[in-house]
């Protein structure tokens, strides 16, 4: 006889809200009552961000689902396109936290001569950036706070990839900070020095990603329960000038660090 059938499907429920979306699809395996149960609305609204009604409102094509559980996996296998098509929404598919992705016309680039703006049959946007001519690379993207998911680690990434002959991203200097959205000129106005993460290199080797694309991490921070301020990520290469040409910018992610203990790292900072 199956023990969990004598649970009312309402306690069950309650008890999955409290686990993973992973958990919870694990747990429809062990009985006929949890199946029942991990297919409920009740139990995937508690896994999907409190304003996702709000999120999917502003897609750029309709959003259409059958069940909370649907609209999960939905926007974990196909991002969004958000403000008028430069902007990307998705879920982290281990724990539901939000992942945007901001595309090449949602970045600041310097030298704007040196780019040119093409379609690519791999991107999610529209058009993505291609450097041109050999020149400085002055790459950054901000994000508001409280478009991120509250007590939960970050990191940024530049989505890339290359055409023809490039030198690589090695020398590059990478940022990530928190700044004041309401100053014109964010590079001055910015917090603490002890909240300012920089590095003299990515120190990360670049990897291939799952839709064909490249990534390499520009760097981390913790997003905490009342910030109402934004992060700003900046890829700069001003080292080698010559053999740049052929980079191609399909924008910046911001998306939940994985692992435990770089998330217990930012909680005890």
């Amino acid at each position: 006889m199956d023990s969990f059938a004598r649970l009312p499907e309402e306690c069950i429920s309650a008890i999955l809200s409290l686990t993973s979306p992973m958990d919870t699809s694990r747990f429809s395996i062990i009985s006929h009552a949890f199946k029942s149960a991990t297919d409920s609305d009740n139990v995937w609204e508690t896994f999907l961000p409190p304003d996702y009604q709000q999120i999917i409102s502003t897609s750029v094509s309709p959003v259409l689902y059958a069940t909370k559980k649907h609209l999960y996996f939905t926007l974990f296998h196909s991002p969004i396109l958000l403000h008028g098509g430069n902007i990307s929404f998705s879920l982290d598919r281990r724990s539901g936290k939000k992942c945007y992705m901001l595309g090449a016309r949602e970045l600041l680039l310097s030298w704007g001569g040196c780019w040119s703006w093409t379609s690519h049959p791999h991107s999610r946007f529209s058009e993505v950036a291609k450097l041109k001519c050999p020149g400085w690379i002055h790459i950054r993207g901000m994000i508001k706070t409280q478009m991120l998911s509250s007590n939960t680690a970050y990191a940024a990434y530049l989505v890339f990839s290359l055409a023809g002959r490039f030198n690589g991203l090695e020398s590059s200097r990478t940022i990530v900070r928190f700044v004041d959205p309401q100053t014109e000129n964010s590079m001055i106005k910015t917090v603490e020095s002890s909240e300012k993460l920089e590095s003299e290199g990515t120190g990360k080797i670049a990897q291939v990603r799952g839709d064909g694309w490249m990534e390499i991490e520009m760097g981390t921070f913790y997003n905490g329960q009342e910030d109402n301020r934004a992060v700003e990520a900046w890829l700069i290469e001003i080292n080698n000038p010559g053999g740049k040409s052929g980079l191609i910018v399909e924008g910046i992610e911001f998306r939940p660090v994985r692992g435990r203990k770089e998330r217990e790292k930012y909680r005890k900072e």
